[in-house]
């Protein structure tokens, strides 16, 4: 089977050996397991656990994201492609400038560089983990880390219920930190439940990857136990359900949608997922009885009805309208913003929070906006057709892998271009998220290698060749000939 590889992005450190990967490379795969870890917990860590020290938590990934690197660079696992370059061209120069800037209006020195170095390392500081994560994971990395997904998203889903359910002023619904603020609202007076996040667009991102490894695990009978994926089936309709978020439908609806894709570019590869489909829709219906399912569904209708019809629109129309602005409204206001910009991070809530003392969106929620207007138009757009050729080389290295007969990598892209496309880095969740997502969907690529042993295990014998028979016994070997064969008698 033929497959695309990373090393179509950047080289990719050999296997040292049958016993696994060189210890440089199994520290770094450790790292990374650790950053998947705090980036499950750090919400109900901000929430609940150490609300006092929500501040520092919110950048509690990136001594992991540094160590990742210092390690990765001793085991040759680091990227050094033109990726990797040119943002840290781009990155470099916005932080100077951004400096510059704040510090012409008068800011304190030290008060400018805490915003400007915050934004860094929202923009670009965890971005070239996905290459790390490419390097350093193979196709098997990507399948536990699949496994776990699954496994973990039936408590999510619990957990989701109970927030529903509960009010929005209990402890279970409360923000990180210690104020009294709430999670974000939707229709019949409920909140979105963000899970162990520390907001919902933590389940948008976790609901379509448990989607797109449910359908890997049906098109792949091998893969994952069918008891599993059933039950993980169940536990994101559910999470969809209570979640009161248009993203959360949209999102998950988008991983059902690459299934179009895989029909249409590897038929034979949905034979198996009847079978998982009419399990699935067996529990669904079952599942649909429970009492707080029809109030989750009467909830996310009453919220896409009312945003339809506050746009004046309806409900299809209002969503496509609200994707299209996403990407046309940064370009109306291009004029209008000073060309290097107003400051790096001045854009994100960590960044105000050290320059007004609160955090708060100071520009736009528009991402590309955002970045347009924190560095400038030049930069601005370099950063964002950064992003956009990456998010165009991981679709045409998924559909490479796709061709080769593997699936996996076409369904994690379709849960995570939109974030690196469009998603709102400032956001820790979503930066997270977005990073980890499309570093496995690099790695899926990948198969795994085999080492020099391995391939010696693997090369065929050649057969050792008999002593040579004289001419009279070749004939007898051979027995009946054709007309063609000349056997002695005629010459004779």
């Amino acid at each position: 089977m033929k497959a695309a590889t990373a090393s179509r992005f950047l080289p990719v450190a050999p296997k040292s050996s049958l016993v696994g990967p060189a210890p440089g490379i199994r520290a770094v795969r450790i790292l990374i397991w650790i950053y998947l870890v705090l980036l499950l917990i750090e919400g109900a860590l901000r929430k609940w656990f150490l609300p006092t020290l929500s501040d520092p938590l919110l950048i509690v990934r990136d001594p992991v994201v540094l160590a990742i690197y210092f390690v990765a660079w001793r085991a040759n696992v680091f990227p050094r492609n033109a990726y990797v370059v040119v943002l840290a061209i781009i990155g470099g120069l916005s932080l100077a400038i951004g400096l510059l800037n704040l510090y012409s209006f008068n800011f304190p020195i030290k008060q400018a560089l805490l915003v400007t170095l915050y934004g860094f390392r929202s923009n670009f500081l965890h971005l070239p983990l996905i290459f790390v994560i490419a390097n350093a994971f193979d196709h098997e990395d990507v399948k536990k880390v699949g496994w776990w997904t699954l496994m973990l998203m039936i408590p999510m889903a619990f957990l989701m219920v109970a927030q529903f359910k509960a009010s929005p002023d209990s402890f279970i619904n409360k923000t990180v930190g210690i104020g009294e603020a709430q999670q974000l609202a939707t229709a019949g007076g409920k909140i979105r439940p963000p899970a162990t996040f520390s907001f919902i667009s933590g389940p948008v991102f976790y609901l379509s990857a448990t989607a797109a490894f449910v359908i890997y695990g049906a098109l792949t009978r091998t893969a994952y136990k069918s008891l599993l994926l059933v039950s993980s089936a169940v536990a994101v309709l559910i999470g969809v359900t209570v979640s009161g978020s248009r993203s959360c439908v949209a999102a998950v609806i988008v991983v059902v949608l690459a299934v179009v894709v895989i029909l249409v570019v590897r038929p034979s590869a949905v034979n198996n997922f009847g079978r998982i489909l009419v399990a699935i829709v067996a529990v669904a219906l079952i599942a649909s009885k429970l009492p707080f399912f029809k109030e989750g569904v009467d909830v996310l209708a009453e919220r896409f009805t009312t945003s339809a019809e506050a746009a004046e629109t309806t409900v299809v129309g209002g969503m496509i309208e609200r994707v299209f602005q996403e990407f046309t409204d940064p370009f109306k206001y291009i004029d209008k913003v000073p060309f290097w910009g107003y400051a790096l991070g001045l854009g994100t809530a960590g960044g105000a929070r050290f320059l007004v003392g609160q955090g708060a969106l100071l520009l736009t929620e528009n991402e590309w906006m955002r970045i347009i207007g924190e560095s400038g138009p030049l930069l601005g757009l370099a950063f964002i057709l950064w992003r956009v050729v990456l998010t165009a080389k991981l679709f045409f290295a998924s559909l490479r892998s796709l061709r080769g007969g593997e699936v996996l990598s076409i369904l994690l892209f379709s849960c995570a271009f939109l974030g690196l496309l469009n998603g709102q880095l400032g956001q820790p969740t979503t930066l997270g998220c977005t990073v980890v997502l499309c570093g496995l969907c690099l790695a899926a690529t990948r198969q795994p290698e085999l080492s020099a042993a391995e391939s010696e295990i693997a090369e065929p014998i050649a057969p050792k060749r008999l002593p040579r028979l004289s001419p009279h016994a070749e004939r007898l070997r051979a027995g009946h000939s054709g007309p063609d064969h000349a056997n002695g008698f005629v010459d004779r």
